[in-house]
Formats: structure tokens, C-alpha cells, sequence
């Protein structure tokens, strides 16, 4: 009678001891959202150490497969994915409850164990919802019971196991969330400033535009009356050193009118009468005309036509003025004899883009920014307006006008517009 009663105070001592033990270990457990693979790992060996089993892992189970998230042994680097047909695992996930098996290899029934593992316990990892997402599962390499009690421990791990999984899936989702919620706002804050920008420089032309033309009208009256009376005096005898200070004050003249009307151009405002062009048509018609410029004299002007006919809607005399513009920089940035390429490339299905293209000296780096400034030049007698002027013409089409420049390549000019139509009249 008293060895009954101390073999049933023993048992429940170690009843008791292992219940400490059970608590101390789930105590330990510190769950932070960027620590998931060694939380698992501390829930499997504290699984492994309270049931004095061999072996136990956490298994994540989805459509037919299940990956080890977490093992009390070493299994070697790499991802350790398997089928749960005819698993043990397969069963527990397809009973959606716990399962002990003493003996696998005795009860083939319930599935296939691990290769040189016998005893099998397999607990469902299920979360608030209800969903069944992975297990918890020890084995044993020698046959035997699995207690109420023990199953129940493994229960209260795979619970903690299953809330872990599930906030980490959770927080993940979150950051994925707060990424794309913070990607969104940086782009429509950037959106918000551009059109800002655009507004306060629109409102800056519009200034300078109104102030330039009474300037420029101010100007021309008098001015008029100045070129006037200098030709008046090209019809009296002069000597040969007054005709060639005439001469030079009449191309100063001209030259200050044509300042003027670019001046004028520039600052008021773009309006487009768009009309449809065929791209192809268009560039070859204008080829005749460029073709005769003294600029293009000497030089082989190369147009590559787009493979399809490429349709868009624009200004014609504008578009006219841009390549007119671009293309005669390019002939006097190269030699005689030398090509200027020219093409269209409508290999994208949004904007075509049309490249003038020479073999010149390169544009130092340091000069290349200040290309669309008003008013600065590289060329001595240029007005610095031109590819000022036919950027804001690119931009009234929603086009960009882009200038590449390389010691190797050459310098590559790029006006790229957009195949959809855009409004009739479009103000810049």
C-alpha cells in the first residue's frame, strides 16, 4: 500500500514538475514581429525537451505541401518542403485535430513517418478565425504513448505557435500595406508639387510675357524709325568706310528685330491648332525645305522612317519650327560631308519618338543643363531662344524634349510625343 502511494506521489510530482516546466518555458517565449524563425525554434525544442521526444518541428501547410519553419535538430541550410500526401501531417491537416500514433510503422493507416522515427504526435496550428495553417509535430524513434496530459502541453505551444504565425503574416501584410500607402502619397506628392511648379512658372511666363511684349512693342516703334532712316542713307553717296559702318549698323538692326520677335515668341503664350500628321509624310516633305538651308549644304541629312505609319495630333508650323531648329544645329555641329541621322521609333505604345542624331564634338556636362535656359548660347551670334522656345513647344504637345550627349556616340537630340489625342487647343 505504501509503494502505491509513493509510486502515485512520484507521478505526481513529475505531473507537477513538468507543469513548471511547461509555464517557465512558455514564460521565456518573447514573440517580436521580426523574430519569427527563433520563436518557432525555441516552441520546437521546448516541445522536444518537455516530452523527452527525439525530434519535433513547426510546419507551415498550404495547398498540399508543407514547409518546415522550425526544427529542434539541425536539418541542414536550405528551404525542407514536402508532399502531405500520405503523411502523418497530411492526416492531422485533413482531420483538422490532434493525432498520436505509438507506432507508425504498426498503424500504416494513419500515414508515413519520417524514415527511422516510430511514435508520431501531430497538433493542428489553428488561428482566431478557425483556419488550420500548419502543425506542431514531434517524433520518436522508439515506439510509445503519447499522455493526455503531454498532449495537451503541445496544444498550449501550437497555440502560441498559430497567433505568432498568423500577427506575422499579419505584420507583413501591414508593412506591404504601409509601403505601397507610403510609395502612393510620395507620388501624388510629387505630382502636386510639379503641378505647382508648372503653375507658378506659368504664372511666370505670363509676367514676363505681358512685360516682354510692351517691351518688344516700345522697342520696335522706335526702331523702325531707325532702320528707316538708315536705308534712307544708303541711297546718298558715301564713302567706302561710311557704307561699311552703315552696312554694319543695318545688320545690328536686323539683328535686334529678329531678337525681338523671338523674345515675343518665347514669352506669350503656345497655343496649338493640332491637326492629324502621319509622321513618316510629314519629316519627308519637311526634308525638301531643310535640305536647302545653308546649314544642311555639304551634309547628308539620313532619315530612317518608322517601320508602320505613325499618326499623331499636333501643330504642324510649330512642330515645323522644332525640327527646323534642331535639325540646323545638328548640320553645323558637324563637318561637310559628314551624316546627320534622323528617325522615328514608335517601338513603344504610348509616345513615338523621333532622334536627330550627329557625330559632332560632344556638349561638355557642365554645359548640357543650361541648353533650354533662355538666352544662353554656345553659338556667338545666337539668341540663346531657340531650343528654349522649341521646348515649350514639345511640352504644349505633352511631349519632352531631351538632349543626350556622349564623346563616344555624339549627341543625340530626342522629341518624344504621345500617340493619344490630347485636347484641340492646348495653353502652355
Amino acid at each position: 500500500m505504501n509503494k502505491a502511494n509513493d509510486d502515485e506521489m512520484l507521478l505526481q510530482n513529475q505531473l507537477w514538475q513538468r507543469e513548471r516546466q511547461t509555464i517557465a518555458r512558455l514564460s521565456s517565449l518573447n514573440y517580436r514581429t521580426g523574430e519569427l524563425a527563433s520563436y518557432l525554434h525555441n516552441i520546437a525544442c521546448g516541445v522536444s525537451d518537455l516530452l523527452e521526444v527525439d525530434w519535433s518541428v513547426v510546419t507551415l501547410c498550404q495547398k498540399g505541401f508543407e514547409k518546415v519553419l522550425a526544427s529542434s535538430i539541425d536539418m541542414g541550410e536550405g528551404e525542407h518542403v514536402y508532399s502531405l500526401h500520405g503523411s502523418l501531417t497530411g492526416t492531422v491537416i485533413q482531420m483538422g485535430h490532434s493525432l498520436a500514433v505509438k507506432d507508425a510503422q504498426q498503424n500504416p493507416e494513419y500515414g508515413e513517418a519520417p524514415e527511422g522515427y516510430c511514435a508520431y504526435l501531430g497538433i493542428p496550428l489553428r488561428t482566431a478565425e478557425g483556419e488550420v495553417i500548419g502543425t506542431v509535430c514531434s517524433f520518436h524513434q522508439q515506439p510509445r504513448d503519447f499522455t493526455k496530459g503531454e498532449i495537451q502541453i503541445v496544444e498550449l505551444f501550437a497555440e502560441r505557435a498559430a497567433t505568432a504565425i498568423d500577427n506575422y503574416h499579419l505584420y507583413q501584410q501591414q508593412c506591404q500595406f504601409n509601403q505601397i500607402l507610403e510609395a502612393e502619397v510620395e507620388k501624388r506628392t510629387l505630382e502636386l508639387r510639379a503641378a505647382q511648379a508648372k503653375l507658378v512658372e506659368q504664372e511666370r511666363l505670363a509676367a514676363i510675357g505681358e512685360f516682354a511684349a510692351m517691351i518688344v512693342h516700345e522697342i520696335r516703334n522706335p526702331l523702325t524709325t531707325m532702320i528707316m532712316g538708315l536705308k534712307y542713307f544708303q541711297k546718298t553717296i558715301l564713302t567706302e568706310s561710311a557704307r561699311e559702318r552703315l552696312s554694319l549698323a543695318l545688320g545690328e538692326a536686323s539683328r535686334l528685330q529678329r531678337l525681338l520677335g523671338e523674345i515675343l515668341l518665347y514669352a506669350k503664350p503656345q497655343m496649338l491648332q493640332v491637326c492629324e500628321l502621319d509622321l513618316n509624310e510629314f519629316i519627308r516633305e519637311l526634308l525638301v525645305f531643310i535640305c536647302e538651308m545653308p546649314e544642311a549644304l555639304e551634309r547628308q541629312i539620313e532619315f530612317i522612317p518608322a517601320s508602320s505609319a505613325v499618326k499623331i495630333l499636333g501643330d504642324k508650323d510649330k512642330l515645323t519650327q522644332v525640327f527646323i531648329n534642331i535639325v540646323r544645329n545638328a548640320c553645323e555641329a558637324v563637318a561637310a560631308g559628314d551624316i546627320v541621322r534622323w528617325e522615328v521609333d514608335c517601338s513603344q505604345t504610348d509616345k513615338v519618338c523621333i532622334y536627330v542624331h550627329n557625330g559632332g564634338d560632344p556638349i561638355e556636362p557642365e554645359v548640357l543643363p543650361q541648353l533650354f535656359v533662355p538666352f544662353f548660347s554656345t553659338k556667338p551670334g545666337g539668341t540663346g531662344l531657340g531650343l528654349a522656345i522649341s521646348k515649350r513647344i514639345v511640352n504644349a504637345h505633352s511631349g519632352e524634349l531631351l538632349i543626350c550627349s556622349e564623346l563616344a556616340t555624339g549627341t543625340t537630340v530626342s522629341v518624344q510625343l504621345p500617340v493619344s489625342p490630347f485636347p484641340q487647343i492646348v495653353w502652355v
